[in-house]
């Protein structure tokens, strides 16, 4: 889910980093489910300094 998100608003991350910070982002949440991919996208395009509604 989080590799259609990152495709669809071109966030420029390894395939690898993004699976691994998307792991560590849901376990720390405790949870893993659509609505914890989507805040985890919002916080990565945040951290890269990317406007989702760009």
């Amino acid at each position: 889910m989080v590799e259609g998100y990152a495709k669809h608003f071109k966030l420029e991350i390894p395939l690898g980093d993004l699976h691994a910070q998307a792991n560590e982002w849901s376990v720390t949440r405790g949870a893993r489910s659509g609505r914890v991919a989507w805040q985890f996208v919002q916080d990565l395009a945040g951290r890269l300094g990317h406007k989702l509604g760009e």
